[in-house]
């Protein structure tokens, strides 16, 4: 039976595409977020109505985005969250609550810099990870029960 990974996080690097790749034929289905950012921003107007009210427009798109979100969490498996650089994730926080709350298994990807603001988020993981490959070898690891050589690592 397929693992199911749930991939909730930052859009902006490819950190999504290093961890599929790499987990090239492990028994794992992959579902995450719609990454286009200004379809995630304008699906609810779009497919609802314009809105004039930026709270609005902003809401709309928010409940149909959970539509696939909330979905996806509740098949998962795993969910990693990705934590990136550039912008806060508030979004991400939410769904590491959300799989938190579901007793889903969490793996918590960031970079070591923000150990500090994310510490409550890590203390209800399973792992933390600051790189993609590590994410790979836990999935390795979890489908297959292998571990890495030490060159990999």
């Amino acid at each position: 039976m397929p693992l199911n990974v749930y991939l909730s996080g930052e859009i902006h690097t490819d950190w999504r595409e290093q961890i599929i790749s790499g987990s090239n034929g492990l028994n794992i289905n992959f579902s995450f977020p719609v990454t286009d950012h200004a379809a995630s921003d304008d699906c609810g107007t779009q497919i609802l109505g314009a809105e004039s009210d930026k709270f609005w427009h902003d809401h709309k798109s928010a409940m149909v985005n959970a539509i696939r979100t909330r979905s996806s969490l509740k098949e998962s498996d795993i969910v990693v969250v990705r934590f990136g650089d550039k912008y806060k994730q508030w979004n991400a926080a939410f769904d590491a609550g959300f799989a938190a709350a579901l007793g889903k298994s969490l793996i918590i990807l960031n970079p070591p810099e923000h150990q500090h603001a994310l510490k409550e988020v890590h203390a209800a993981a399973l792992a933390v990870a600051t790189e993609p490959k590590q994410v790979v070898h836990i999935l390795r690891y979890v489908t297959e029960g292998s571990l890495p050589s030490y060159r990999t690592i």
